[in-house]
């Protein structure tokens, strides 16, 4: 029989992130919610479009519904690792995944809850959607050009007033080291899935984010927290963002509650530059990176995101990859210290080889 798990400090399931549902052409004001016509005190704790908060709906991998999902097998005795390998400036390889769907579903945030999201932009996995189990997803179709990627991923959709703006063709997602021993990385367990950012946070929490890398960026402009007033009208410039996702994981629970409490961002090792898992989340893991494009310029005065202002900016990802396949691109991009494509392949090291055929597929 499962333990009861310890749950998390009532302060935080009560502060527990919040988003209102926009619908399209709506901008929630800071004391009624335009979705419900109700005072924003009471639809924080009804309906809202993002609440990160203990699960209230059981599903296919959360049954009891507590929000707990405990891996299988655990991952323990794991210390983490204080070694200095020899320095490789990249270690890392690129899932290129391009947009499938959007709608106001979450299936990690509201398992089994269709339309109570605000809306998402999916790539990956084709079959996305709130019933979405570690189970249908594994094996899945996919947008992603390694076939064995049928992981999901999933970031609020952007709009420029009316009109829903999409990411064209595939995505740079990175898979990297967060680590300085990037040869400690281990692939992600099957299952594992957390939201990376707050749709709730202000201005300066998302500068201040441990994700942030660049901000909102277009042309010359850059490290926005919101969007800027204006992109240089070209067909060359395109709105763009970078965001990083934590890499420690805790070798427990594939999610929790508040949905990121599994997973911690690197610390720096005490009197070095380097940087280190914590004690508690002790696991190395790639650290997953968004940089996403989206086909917008000139005026940018009505450009907003489904969950708000710019610094709303946040995503998620739930792991489905083929086991054999992810490891075969963590042990030779991320642990042999490359800068690889989709394929697993380095220009700058031919000698190397690549790990995937033609055909993205592991031969």
């Amino acid at each position: 029989m499962r333990s009861s798990p310890r749950r998390l400090p009532a302060l935080l399931l009560g502060t527990a992130l919040v988003a209102t549902v926009l619908g399209v052409g709506t901008i929630a004001s800071a004391t009624t919610d335009t979705h419900t016509g109700r005072d924003a005190t009471t639809a924080t704790t009804a309906h809202l479009g993002h609440t990160m908060a203990v699960s209230t709906q059981a599903s296919g991998d959360d049954p009891d519904g507590d929000g707990y999902i405990p891996a299988v097998p655990q991952v323990t005795g794991v210390t983490p690792s204080t070694a200095t390998p020899p320095t490789r400036y990249f270690h890392e390889f690129q899932a290129n995944c391009s947009v499938t769907h959007t709608a106001p579903d979450d299936p990690i945030v509201y398992p089994g809850q269709p339309g109570k999201s605000h809306d998402h932009t999916f790539m990956g996995n084709t079959s996305t959607d709130a019933n979405s189990t570690t189970a249908s997803l594994t094996g899945g179709a996919t947008t992603c050009k390694a076939p064995a990627d049928a992981s999901g991923y999933w970031m609020p959709s952007l709009y420029n007033g009316d009109r829903k703006i999409l990411p064209v063709g595939p995505q740079t997602i990175y898979y990297k080291a967060g680590v300085t021993d990037y040869t400690s990385v281990r692939p992600f367990p099957k299952g594992l899935r957390f939201v990376v950012g707050n749709p709730m946070q202000t201005a300066d929490e998302f500068r201040h984010h441990r994700g942030f890398v660049e901000g909102w960026e277009c042309g010359d402009s850059y490290f926005n927290t919101d969007f800027p007033a204006s992109c240089p009208s070209r067909a060359d410039v395109q709105l763009n963002i970078r965001f990083q996702a934590p890499s420690c994981w805790d070798g427990k629970y594939l999610d929790t509650p508040d949905h990121k409490s599994h997973m911690a961002y690197p610390v720096v090792k005490p009197g070095t530059n380097d940087n280190m898992c914590p004690a508690d989340h002790p696991v190395a893991l790639p650290m997953i990176e968004f940089k996403m494009a989206f086909p917008v310029n000139g005026d940018m005065s009505q450009v907003r995101l489904a969950s708000g202002r710019g610094y709303s900016f946040h995503y998620d990802f739930f792991n489905a990859w083929e086991d054999r396949t992810l490891k075969a691109l963590v042990d030779h991009c991320i642990v042999g210290g490359l800068q690889c494509d989709a394929r697993g392949y380095d220009q700058t090291h031919p000698e190397a080889g690549a790990t995937l055929n033609s055909d993205y597929r592991l031969p």
